[in-house]
């Protein structure tokens, strides 16, 4: 078989997912074309190395690599260390104000916003689990990171969720709009 046919019948099916990592990792739509596309280009390249039926990680893996690649090029202050110093900046970036947050009562919208303000190593891993549905072990595969740094990110991305002021912020509206 081809290298074009394996390409179009291992990864293309796969495409959406790619472009959902790429989207929530760079947190920009035309950024994660930018990515996907280059992820694109390195799996057909590399596509006749592909053994088994793990395309969908084996892809991952390539479109995170490729956005690593572009991150460095084009936000290299963005990449941070895990202890997570880089959230109270995310957060104030992304942080609305309280009229804007008093008229808006959209729980979806918010758990977007806090999503994306976690530092990246973890909303990658939340991303991975929680909307791809790939297994701790995949994960690991896509991400490169031992099984126990994939349940510790998570553990932390979902602890620092839960404090997040973004949806503290919306669940004290909704609770004073009910009065």
């Amino acid at each position: 078989m081809s290298d074009d046919r394996r390409f179009e019948e291992l990864v293309l099916p796969h495409l959406n997912a790619a472009y959902n990592l790429a989207r929530w990792l760079a947190r920009d739509a035309n950024d994660a074309d930018d990515v996907v596309q280059d992820a694109c280009v390195r799996a057909l390249k590399y596509v006749g190395s592909l053994h088994g039926n793990e395309a969908r990680a084996w892809f991952l893996t390539i479109v995170r690599h490729a956005f690593y690649d572009w991150l460095g090029r084009n936000r290299p202050s963005e990449i941070v260390q895990d202890d997570g110093t880089a959230l109270d900046t995310a957060i104030d970036h992304a942080a609305v104000d309280p009229e804007q947050s008093a008229s808006r009562n959209d729980q979806t919208q918010a758990l977007v916003d806090a999503v994306a303000a976690l530092p990246l190593q973890y909303r990658e891993v939340l991303v991975l689990r929680e909307l791809e549905e790939l297994s701790y072990k995949e994960i690991a595969r896509v991400a490169d990171i031992p099984i126990g740094t994939v349940m510790s990110r998570l553990a932390r991305a979902r602890a620092l969720l839960q404090r997040s002021p973004l949806l503290h912020a919306v669940a004290g509206n909704m609770s004073g709009s009910e009065r």
